[in-house]
Formats: C-alpha cells, sequence, structure tokens
C-alpha cells in the first residue's frame, strides 16, 4: 500500500544534505489536460478530446476537478501552514473547463490554502475556446490574469504550425480579455514557416495595437516527440533570420513600453508574471494534474514530484489518495545546474544570496562555473547581481551547462 501524504512528510522532514534556513515562496499549478486538436509543435501533456472538437463533457470535467480537489487534499501536510503567492491553471486549454467549475475549483484552493492579499491567479486560454461571456465568468470565479495562446494573427501561420483557430479568433479574444481583465497575456511564436522580418513586423503592430501588459514571444522549436520533429514543415527561417527577428522583437517590444525581463518574456511595469518569476528565483510550486511536476522545499532537503501522466489513470489514483506517480529528493550536486537553469533565464539575474537561500548550500558550490562564465563573458557583476552578459543571454544553453554537476558531463 501506497505511503499517505502524511507519512511522506514525515520522511522528508528526516536529516538530509542541505539546510535550509526558510522555505521559498509556494505557488500552485493545476493541469487542465484536453485540447480541441494536438499541436503538431506541442511536447506538453495535452491530449485532444476524445471523438474530437467541442468539450469534455459534464461528467468527465467534475470528475476531473474531484480528482485535483482529492489531490490538494492529499498534499496539503507537504505544505501546512505556507501561504500561496500565485495559482496557475494551465494545460493543455484551461478555458474549456465550464467557468463554475474553475469557481468550484478556486472555491476549494481558497478554504484549504491561504492565499497572500491580491494573489495572482492566471488561467490559459486559447483563441478556439473564446466565448465572451466564458471570459468575464473566469473573471468572476476569481481568475486575475488570463493568458491567451494567440501564437500568430496570420491565417496562413495559423494553418502552418496547426492551430484550431483563425486570425479573427484571435482577435475578439484579445479585445475582450482586455475588456475583462487589468492584466493579461499574449503568447506569440516566431520563426514560422514562410515567415520573414516583413511578416513579423506586422505580426508586432497588431499585438501590440492592443497595448499588452504582457507579452511571451517564443521561437518555434522542433521538440522531440512531437509530429513537426518527425515531419518538420517547410520554409522554416535559418539561425540568421531567427536572430534577426529577435533583435525586431526587442526593439519593437522596447518601443512600445515593454521591458524584456526573462528570455521570453516582456512587461510593462507592475505586470510581470508572478508565478513564473517564482520557477526563476527557485521558488516552490505544488504541481496538481495529469502529469504535473512539483517542487518543494523542506527544512533538509528539497523534492520533485510528478504525478500520473494519463488523465485516466490520474483521476484514478487521486481519487484513491495516490496521484504522485514518482518522487526524488534533488541531490546537493544537482542543485547548483538546477537553480542556474532557472535564474540565468533573468535578463536582471539575481543576488548571490539567493542561490544559499533557495538551495542551502555555500556559495562556494557555484564556484567553477562561475570562473568559467566570468572568463568567456557570459556572466557579469551588475549592481551587486550575477547576471547573463549580453553574449550569455544569446547563448543561454552554454551558460546554463556549465553548472552541471561533473558526473553529467558537460558538453562545451
Amino acid at each position: 500500500m501506497a505511503d499517505t501524504r502524511a507519512e511522506v512528510a514525515v520522511r522528508w522532514l528526516k536529516p538530509g544534505a542541505v539546510r535550509l534556513d526558510a522555505l521559498p515562496p509556494l505557488a500552485l499549478y493545476l493541469h487542465v489536460p484536453w485540447c480541441l486538436r494536438k499541436c503538431p509543435y506541442c511536447d506538453f501533456n495535452s491530449h485532444e478530446i476524445a471523438g474530437g472538437g467541442g468539450r469534455p463533457d459534464a461528467a468527465l470535467q467534475a470528475q476531473y476537478v474531484a480528482a485535483l480537489i482529492a489531490d490538494l487534499d492529499a498534499s496539503l501536510p507537504l505544505v501546512w501552514g505556507r501561504p500561496v503567492q500565485s495559482v496557475f491553471i494551465g494545460g493543455g486549454t484551461p478555458s474549456l473547463l465550464e467557468p463554475e467549475l474553475i469557481d468550484r475549483l478556486l472555491a476549494a484552493v481558497r478554504a484549504r490554502l491561504p492565499l497572500v492579499p491580491g494573489c495572482e491567479v492566471t488561467l490559459e486560454a486559447n483563441p478556439g475556446t473564446f466565448e465572451r461571456e466564458r471570459f468575464a465568468a473566469f473573471r468572476a470565479a476569481g481568475v486575475t490574469r488570463l493568458s491567451i495562446g494567440v501564437q500568430s494573427f496570420d491565417d496562413a501561420s495559423l494553418v502552418a504550425i496547426g492551430r484550431v483557430h483563425d486570425a479573427a479568433q484571435a482577435r475578439a479574444a484579445v479585445e475582450e480579455a482586455a475588456r475583462a481583465f487589468d492584466t493579461f497575456n499574449l503568447d506569440l511564436m516566431y520563426a514560422l514557416p514562410g515567415q520573414d522580418l516583413a511578416a513579423l513586423a506586422r505580426e508586432l503592430d497588431t499585438a501590440l495595437a492592443y497595448a499588452p501588459p504582457h507579452l511571451s514571444i517564443y521561437h518555434l522549436s522542433l521538440e522531440p516527440n512531437t509530429r513537426f520533429a518527425s515531419a518538420p514543415p517547410s520554409g522554416l527561417p535559418d539561425d540568421d533570420l531567427a536572430s534577426d527577428m529577435l533583435d525586431l522583437i526587442a526593439e519593437r517590444t522596447a518601443a512600445s513600453g515593454l521591458a524584456r525581463y526573462e528570455v521570453s518574456a516582456f512587461a510593462r511595469p507592475g505586470h510581470r508574471c508572478v508565478h513564473n518569476q517564482n520557477y526563476w528565483h527557485f521558488g516552490d510550486y505544488l504541481g496538481l494534474g495529469a502529469g504535473a511536476h512539483g517542487k518543494l522545499s523542506f527544512a533538509e532537503r528539497i523534492v520533485r514530484q510528478v504525478r500520473w501522466r494519463e488523465p485516466q489513470a490520474y483521476v484514478e489514483h487521486a481519487l484513491a489518495g495516490n496521484a504522485v506517480s514518482n518522487e526524488h529528493e534533488v541531490g546537493a550536486a544537482e542543485l547548483p545546474f538546477e537553480f542556474m537553469l532557472n535564474a540565468l533565464r533573468l535578463k536582471d539575474g539575481f543576488e548571490p544570496a539567493l542561490f544559499a537561500q533557495r538551495t542551502g548550500l555555500a556559495p562556494t558550490a557555484l564556484e567553477p562555473g562561475l570562473t568559467q562564465a566570468l572568463e568567456r563573458g557570459l556572466l557579469e557583476h551588475r549592481d551587486g547581481r550575477l547576471a547573463p552578459s549580453v553574449r550569455g543571454f544569446d547563448f543561454l544553453s552554454d551558460l546554463q551547462q556549465l553548472f552541471l554537476a561533473p558526473s553529467r558531463g558537460r558538453s562545451l
């Protein structure tokens, strides 16, 4: 019989390899796994609705939300008394859930965990699921921030990357988000099939005309185990053109008052994503839902968890009180890389003391990688912080790999 979460909590409280003077901030991630259609570039744990089209039936939605709440109940011993800084409902396409179920889910969260005043509650939505009343209903349920997966405002590009919505639906969704929410995010992609600088400029013109408080822009990548990985689309921009595109994005967003604060994130003052910043500052997050990952700290160890991946298996295990498929303690030798993998995504870097606070290790644990990074000009001291240089930001993977544990090797 599997251990209860309370029994697991006792085990994680035993003496370990690190010493944390205080626990980091805690966020909550809730995963909804369904999509209208699986995008050919997507490597997230998302699943097409059986039969295609429409939304998950009411009984399935209700059962899944009940499983999330059961998962939360079972996990409470691991996070007793810790305030939650942010809630992120991601997917998949969470906007497929009925607003009353989002309301039920958030009410259950509030009844079980203390949320900080003004807690950021983000819901991911896709234009293909857009209905004006739904966005207002999500706001009434307690969602404070909407993140819209537009990806493109061009019909041909949307077809080329397999999206289910068209440009008109994208525009309507953004217009309604601006009416219903004080803060919202637009997701865009660049380096799309057949895209050139002029086409990207038109995309930016359209997006920036809505004055989004936050913009996330991602390079189209051919990720393993996706349809595009086995059958890449034709006409993808080469590396030089993609680099020019990123320069254009940086130039145009800055001119519009959006500051780049992370590799792919641009925001107006006061609108940086609290939830994502917690990831990048190596904070904790309780991940609930099919395939969800989590990171939890205890006084003398840091633990990573993964939930059952297949939705029906997750529901069955969560309702039985054992939603976690596997979990492991992060070894002390792995923590420098784990920390830097996140913190170096931030344009302004981090204060060195944060490393000790979040890992429980002495700052000397970073020295081998720091020495190489500084010598190669990938990292620099800036206003009491360690931050990627311009070159380091451009070659971020190379910079991050300098902090791999020796046993895992380095590819440089």
